[in-house]
């Protein structure tokens, strides 16, 4: 028996060396992962930087619409956050990337003052669409931009003319009119159970998943259906302070040609603009907030020195 067990007892030197290469082993396997997941989320900031340079050309001053996209490598999740703390807030987007069938993790975001996109709060995908419409509230505010993917069709039922027209004009490839398939978006204009969004186009409001948001203009109605209500109501926050920033800096503007003899008599209005904007809660306000801004809007068309 004692050599029996003599015989399965290792030397300490091989004990040793087992342990050793075994901890050697785990290091670098450790750090090895360590050093993929850095260069990933190094990867998901970079892509989110190209994002958002990717958008500036779709910053127009033109009145229809414009599209483009882009492809991803590797299945893509972009998340889509707003803050709309300071002066303008921010547009934040964060990549997450499948990488070893499984979504990487990272707390880097990219933001952005200037840009303001509208979708759901994470769109996934490899091909995204994105199209834009600038908004005026009276003046031009900012391009509203609508980001989608290609694993969602969106198909537009009964929309009035002049939107059907815009739709089938930008030809992206994830939007549909009336030819609705059983696994699209279905987009209602005139009422139907079998919508996941019910717009209606005449008392400006949108509901999607039951949740409802108001708009003004085209523009915003775009954004309302894209987009979930969370991301819709920040974004238009930060819209309103956008308004409230030019109203300010338009009143100047009047005293500026009113001191040079040309009257633009809009100087008490762009205050209550200024004030309204910078009241805004949601977009319930829209409505009332509206009058006034077409108000203006006719008065700077007839003014003797227009401001815009």
């Amino acid at each position: 028996m004692l050599e029996k067990k003599g015989y399965l007892e290792l030397p300490f030197a091989w004990l040793f060396a087992i342990v050793a290469g075994a901890f050697i082993l785990f290091l670098a396997i450790f750090f090895a992962t360590k050093l993929i997941n850095l260069e990933q989320t190094s990867i998901d900031a970079q892509t989110g930087k190209e994002i958002g340079i990717l958008l500036n050309p779709l910053e127009t001053s033109f009145e229809a619409g414009k599209t483009t996209s882009f492809i991803m490598p590797v299945d893509t999740r972009i998340y889509n956050k707003c803050n709309n703390k300071g002066i303008f807030g921010r547009q934040i987007i964060q990549i997450s990337q499948k990488s070893f069938n499984k979504w990487t993790e990272t707390d880097l975001e990219v933001g952005f003052s200037n840009k303001y996109i509208f979708s759901e709060n994470y769109t996934e995908g490899k091909k995204f669409y994105l199209f834009s419409k600038p908004f005026e509230f009276p003046f031009k505010i900012s391009d509203l931009i609508y980001m989608t993917s290609s694993n969602k069709i969106y198909c537009f039922k009964d929309p009035p003319l002049n939107i059907e027209e815009e739709l089938a004009s930008l030809n992206q490839g994830n939007i549909r009119i009336n030819n609705c398939s059983g696994e699209s978006i279905k987009i209602c204009f005139s009422g139907g159970s079998e919508c996941e969004v019910d717009v209606n186009y005449e008392y400006k409001w949108v509901i999607r998943n039951s949740e409802k948001v108001y708009f003004e203009k085209d523009a915003l109605m775009y954004a309302a259906i894209f987009s979930d209500k969370k991301t819709y109501e920040c974004q238009l926050k930060r819209l309103m302070q956008r308004v409230n920033q030019l109203a300010l800096l338009y009143q100047d503007k009047a005293d500026f040609v009113s001191k040079a003899g040309c009257e633009s008599n809009l100087k008490q209005d762009l205050l209550m603009l200024s004030n309204s904007a910078s009241d805004f809660e949601d977009s319930s306000n829209l409505g009332v907030l509206a009058i006034n801004v077409e108000s203006i809007k006719d008065k700077n068309n007839f003014a003797d020195c227009e401001l815009w």
